[in-house]
């Protein structure tokens, strides 16, 4: 089965910066798009980033100029480097991936979710 693990969340002061990243593993014969999602209490589930297999990105406005996104296309993994982050950046991120596996058709799977909590 394709299994995504994130790693890298955790709690950081106004200002800093932190890097989640997440590996895609199992029977994968191609990743497409890959991404990185968050959610915050009491609100729906948004872009943060996305990045296409070939290294175009695009980002959600209000990360713009914050936040880089980057995969290895070799390794199978999606990063997420955040600076100047600011309490509204509060949230579960998910990473995300559009595959196609070993007798599956393609779809997107999803990580189980790494907390970041911006706080003073």
């Amino acid at each position: 089965q394709v299994q995504m693990v994130e790693s890298g969340g955790g709690l950081v002061q106004p200002g800093g910066s932190l890097k989640l990243s997440c590996t895609a593993s199992g029977p994968i014969i191609v990743i497409n798009d890959m991404g990185w999602y968050r959610q915050a209490p009491g609100k729906q589930r948004e872009l943060v980033a996305e990045i296409t297999r070939g290294g175009s990105a695009n980002y959600a406005d209000s990360v713009k100029g914050r936040f880089t996104i980057s995969r290895d296309n070799a390794k199978n993994t999606v990063d997420l480097k955040m600076n100047g982050l600011n309490p509204e950046d509060t949230a579960v991120y998910y990473c995300n991936a559009r595959i196609w596996a070993l007798r599956s058709p393609v779809r997107d799977y999803w990580g189980q979710g790494t907390q970041v909590t911006v706080s003073s």
